[in-house]
C-alpha cells in the first residue's frame, strides 16, 4: 500500500474538520439530561464521602490525573495522591463536614468533558460549634471508561463568606494570641530602647498614634521621639501589662490594655501608668501596629 501522499492527508482532515467541530459544540445540561444528573450525583457522592471522612471513596471519586485547587491552595495539586496529601488534614482532624446544601449548579458539554460551576452551602462542625460557609466551584468532569469522573476542580470561598469571614468577631487560637502580644511589646520595648530598624518593621509608614496631651503622630513622629528619648539618655526599667482584651476581625486585632512602665532619667525614676487602644494588621505573617491611642486614666 502507498503511503498517503500530503495532499491526501489535508484532503482527510478536511472532510473530517465538521465532524471534529460538531463533537466540540457546546452543549447545554438541560439537553443531556441523563449525563446531567450523573455528573450530579457524582458531586453528591463526594460530599457525603466528606461528611462520612472516607478516604476510599474521595480517592476513587477523582482521577489520577487530578488538577486544580482547593480553597486555601498557593499552587495548583497535582494528581491524586497531592491531593489526597492535602486533605489529610481535614480527614485525620476535629473538624467534620456535616451538611451540605446546592444552591446553584449547571453544567455544559462539550463532548465527553463536562465544565461545572456550582455554589454550595457546606456545614462544618467544630469542637467549639459549627459554621455554614458559601463555597463557589468550578468542576471539570471527563467521561473516561464510559463514566464520569472528575479531572479538575477550583475551589474557593464565595464572595459573601469572605465578607462575613471579615465583619464577624473571630476567636484567636492560644498561638495566635502568644504572637499578637509578643508583636505589642516588641513595638513598646523598641521605641523606649530607640532601636529604629525594629520600629520600622513593627509600625508602618500609615501610622496615626494620639497620646496624651500630645498632637496626633506620625511614624516619623514616633521614629524622632525614640531618638529624643535615648539622647537625652532615657532607659525602660519595667514594663507591665496588667489587663489586656483582644477583639479580632479578619486580619486585623485590636487590643484594649491597661499598662504600667517606670523609666530612668538623669537618675531619676519616674512611673506612669494607663490605658492603651491599640490596633494590628497581620500583614505578610506577621503584625504590624498601625495605630494607637493613650491616655492616663486607671
Amino acid at each position: 500500500m502507498k503511503h498517503a501522499t500530503p495532499k491526501l492527508i489535508a484532503l482527510a482532515l478536511f472532510v473530517a474538520a465538521p465532524s471534529f467541530a460538531q463533537e466540540l459544540k457546546p452543549v447545554s445540561g438541560d439537553v443531556r439530561q441523563a449525563d446531567r444528573d450523573a455528573i450530579r450525583a457524582h458531586i453528591d457522592k463526594i460530599f457525603q464521602a466528606y461528611i462520612a471522612k472516607d478516604a476510599a471513596t474521595i480517592r476513587a471519586t477523582h482521577a489520577p490525573a487530578w488538577i486544580g485547587f482547593q480553597s486555601t491552595s498557593k499552587m495548583a495539586i497535582q494528581g491524586i495522591d497531592a491531593y489526597m496529601k492535602d486533605v489529610d488534614g481535614y480527614l485525620n482532624g476535629p473538624v467534620r463536614m456535616t451538611a451540605c446544601k446546592m444552591l446553584e449548579f449547571e453544567v455544559i458539554f462539550y463532548s465527553d468533558v463536562a465544565l461545572v460551576p456550582y455554589v454550595a452551602d457546606v456545614t462544618y462542625a467544630f469542637p467549639g460549634g459549627t459554621v455554614t460557609q458559601k463555597l463557589r466551584v468550578f468542576d471539570v468532569y471527563a467521561r473516561l471508561d464510559d463514566a464520569w469522573i472528575q479531572v479538575g476542580s477550583d475551589t474557593q470561598l464565595h464572595p459573601d463568606s469572605i465578607a462575613a469571614a471579615m465583619e464577624d468577631l473571630r476567636p484567636m487560637s492560644p498561638d495566635q494570641k502568644t504572637g499578637l502580644l509578643a508583636a505589642r511589646e516588641a513595638v513598646w520595648r523598641a521605641w523606649f530602647a530607640d532601636n529604629t530598624p525594629e520600629l520600622e518593621e513593627l509600625i508602618p509608614p500609615e501610622l496615626i498614634a494620639i497620646e496624651t496631651g500630645e498632637k496626633w503622630q506620625s511614624r516619623e513622629d514616633e521614629l524622632a521621639g525614640a531618638k529624643n528619648f535615648a539622647a537625652r539618655g532615657g532607659k525602660l526599667v519595667r514594663l507591665e501589662f496588667p489587663q489586656t482584651e483582644i477583639q479580632a476581625y479578619g486580619h486585623t486585632a485590636i487590643l484594649y490594655t491597661k499598662f504600667t512602665l517606670e523609666t530612668e532619667m538623669d537618675g531619676k525614676q519616674t512611673t506612669l501608668s494607663g490605658r492603651a487602644t491599640e490596633m494590628f494588621v497581620s500583614r505578610h505573617g506577621k503584625w504590624v501596629n498601625v495605630g494607637w491611642h493613650l491616655d492616663s486614666g486607671s
